[in-house]
């Protein structure tokens, strides 16, 4: 028995395991599956037939100990309408009108495609009826993250239908669940909340279609037992990569046992699977630390930078936009000027924003020309390529705004193809920010957003960047191609917009590109395979931008995170920076009303960030001190070597004469000697830190002075060894 074991589930090298056998009579399988640190293991319950988890978390010294587990587990992924008594992952109904779901274990599969990744396939069938589910397990060992979906095959007569169809079912048995979710609204982005999971059931979700997470943001923690925190606890960081409606519903039951179970909200969403076809659900991404939250989010910034985020391993491009300066009042010769401030600054990219295009109905405010995708003659007379040959003549890159799934009514778009917009018969039209949405679900209406984009960089090949907004929910939920099968709309946009981006991605494969969506309202891990960064808030105060930045600091990591110096709040231009500094750094400011001093201590920030940006954006992240425990918040950032750190100290809205204690770091190399130097000071202004040359074990357990108590004040170290 113990041989069979281990020879189903270790994998050795590069390859391919055949799939196992159907149960044989008297033996229990054991499927493991995992990384490095963490096990993840299922049970084939020998007297049922049926898939049970029994092990999720630190990994195990032999996985053939799990054999003397004697208790059955949990259902690794419930059905209706048999025995189960709780929420289920997947509910269906066949062709004769029975709505339950037997799923019995037939075989699994492991492959190993990297020495990194082990993807594991276990395929469950109904025993009646012609149903497949097979739960995939995609393992990447070295960064500690598992991604599982999930695929539904139906080989019956006719189209069956589903009503539940999660990605993942996960499993837990404590004392105590802490949730911790991140909910917010325009401007309002990721306001972090913890409270303790009791009896019964918890949704986190989304109805709102492709502005996905204005309130609810598709990412959490979840603790074991006692609240994590940084460095202590016990916990999943989960996400899931899907840019439409989501769901994650967390269970407790009488016995005090948690399911998790994750996906696309079922919500009005039921769908039609056709005989031979498939279902495929997208991808919930976890990780487990046992080691607080830092570890996990340290674990998720690796997993992105390899594989989660286009070209998570490159390099990004600092940027002025011309937003705040203009806003739809421009002309040729004011973005000329504007592309001169921008080799000034010493910045690499100026990127035009809202406004540029539309005749008939001219882009003169967000009430018109949506839709119609070609130069205003009356600003731009010489059209998108007079202007990339300016910038190239000055010396830096051009880039360009567009919004190509929406449409305002007041354009020749709507007048042409009124059938393209998503609008419910006999209601009036709901309007947000004057604009309405393409129906995406339609195959041409798919050709015209990729021709918007591929048309563009065809013709002007010099355009270097594209910001891609979204500015609304999806209301009006009607689409007259799918006819009867409008529950099927939510779910065939995104998809639809995926293979617009793959199209795109296959003819660009390392294009910059900004996703953004009235702000954050679309940021998650099934979008950013196609984007290089995303914009995090229309909110950039950058007081505000502290706790924003801070919260998407535990799922993204900061060369993702787009930051932008502009005219909001009353800051200083140091503190504005020094916020800005801690992700993917750009401008929105009038350049040419900064002092003498501010340009200098502008154009010395951007050198310093070039010159330090390798360490922010792929070094470990360390949260040092929270903005919700005190009136400051403190990170760094480590290289891979522990050679180099960047530590940014904030100080919030400190009382009078309020002091802080010294502030401990963490990640470096104890034995080391370290200079400690503050960067980013304005001209004449002395050092608020205290530099000079410590070992790294002083530094971690004495710590430094950072800042002053002074109000809405801030710091940056450049720590050397």
């Amino acid at each position: 028995m113990k041989k069979f074991l281990l020879a189903s589930i270790l994998i050795c090298g590069v390859g391919f395991t055949k799939a196992q056998p159907v149960l044989k009579q008297n033996e229990d399988i054991i499927i493991s599956t995992g990384t490095k640190s963490t096990d993840l293991i299922y049970k084939v319950n020998k007297s049922d037939g049926r898939l049970y988890q029994v092990y999720l978390g630190s990994k195990l010294g032999s996985v053939a100990d799990i054999t003397q587990f004697k208790a059955s587990g949990h259902l690794a992924y419930a059905t209706f309408g048999t025995d189960n008594l709780f929420e289920p992952a997947i509910r269906m109904t066949h062709n004769d009108g029975n709505p339950s779901l037997e799923l019995k274990y037939v075989s699994h599969n492991i492959e190993k495609p990297s020495e990194d990744i082990t993807i594991t396939a276990i395929l469950l069938r109904d025993p009646e009826y012609p149903v497949d589910v097979t739960i995939y397990i995609k393992s990447y060992i070295q960064e500690d993250v598992i991604e599982q979906w999930t695929e539904i095959v139906q080989k019956e007569a006719n189209p069956v239908t589903i009503y539940n169809y999660a990605s993942s079912m996960l499993n837990f048995d404590a004392n105590k669940y802490w949730l911790t979710q991140f909910h917010g609204d325009w401007a309002k982005e990721m306001k972090m909340q913890e409270n303790e999971l009791t009896s019964g059931i918890k949704i986190l979700d989304s109805k709102l279609g492709t502005h996905a997470h204005m309130y609810q943001t598709p990412v959490f923690f979840l603790s074991l037992n006692e609240k994590s925190d940084e460095t202590n606890g016990e916990l999943i960081a989960g996400t899931l990569g899907w840019s439409g409606n989501f769901q994650f519903l967390f269970e407790v039951d009488e016995k005090g046992s948690l399911r998790v179970i994750s996906g696309i909200n079922p919500f009005a969403s039921e769908y039609i699977v056709q005989p031979g076809k498939s279902f495929k659900t997208p991808s919930f991404i976890f990780t487990y630390s046992n080691h607080g939250k830092g570890l996990a989010s340290r674990n998720l910034h690796h997993w992105a930078a390899n594989y989660g985020i286009m070209d998570g391993k490159g390099t990004r491009l600092t940027l002025l936009n011309n937003w705040e300066t203009t806003y739809f009042n421009f002309n040729e010769p004011k973005l000329v000027s504007l592309l001169n401030d921008t080799k000034k600054m010493g910045l690499d990219l100026f990127l035009l924003d809202d406004g540029w295009f539309a005749n008939k109905y001219p882009r003169n405010d967000d009430r018109a020309g949506l839709g119609d995708w070609q130069e205003n003659k009356a600003k731009l007379p010489h059209g998108l390529g007079y202007l990339v040959k300016e910038a190239d003549s000055v010396g830096v890159k051009f880039g360009i705004w567009i919004e190509p799934e929406m449409v305002n009514p007041k354009s020749e778009l709507y007048e042409n193809h009124p059938d393209w917009i998503l609008k419910l018969p006999n209601r009036p039209e709901n309007y947000f920010r004057n604009q309405l949405v393409l129906d995406l679900t339609n195959p041409k209406v798919q050709e015209f957003v990729f021709n918007v984009v591929d048309g563009m960089l065809t013709k002007y090949q010099g355009i270097a960047f594209i910001k891609w907004d979204c500015n609304r929910m999806m209301t009006n939920g009607y689409s007259v191609y799918l006819k009867d099968k409008q529950s099927q709309l939510y779910v065939d946009y995104v998809n639809n917009l995926y293979s617009i981006l793959e199209r795109l991605r296959q003819k660009y494969p390392h294009f910059p590109m900004m996703l953004c969506s009235g702000g954050g309202g679309r940021v998650d891990y099934g979008a950013l395979r196609y984007f290089t960064e995303f914009w995090a808030s229309d909110d950039t105060d950058p007081l505000e931008r502290v706790y924003i930045q801070w919260g998407y600091s535990y799922f993204f990591p900061a060369f993702a995170v787009c930051n932008h110096i502009t005219s909001w709040g009353k800051q200083s231009l140091k503190f504005r920076t020094d916020v800005a500094m801690m992700g993917k750094m750009g401008y929105d400011l009038k350049v040419n009303e900064l002092t003498e001093n501010e340009l200098k201590f502008s154009q010395e920030a951007i050198a310093n960030y070039k010159r330090l940006s390798d360490i922010i954006w792929h070094g470990d992240l360390y949260r040092l001190i929270s903005p919700y425990d005190e009136n400051r918040a403190v990170l760094t950032y480590v290289s891979n070597s522990k050679t180099k750190a960047v530590l940014f100290a904030y100080t919030l809205n400190s009382r009078f004469r309020e002091s802080f204690l010294p502030v401990k770091l963490q990640g470096l190399d104890p034995a080391g000697k370290y200079n400690v130097k503050e960067i980013n000071t304005f001209p004449g202004e002395k050092p608020s830190a205290d530099n000079g040359t410590y070992t790294g074990d002083y530094l971690m357990k004495i710590g430094l002075n950072i800042g002053t108590g002074a109000p809405l004040t801030s710091t940056i170290l450049e720590i050397s060894e």
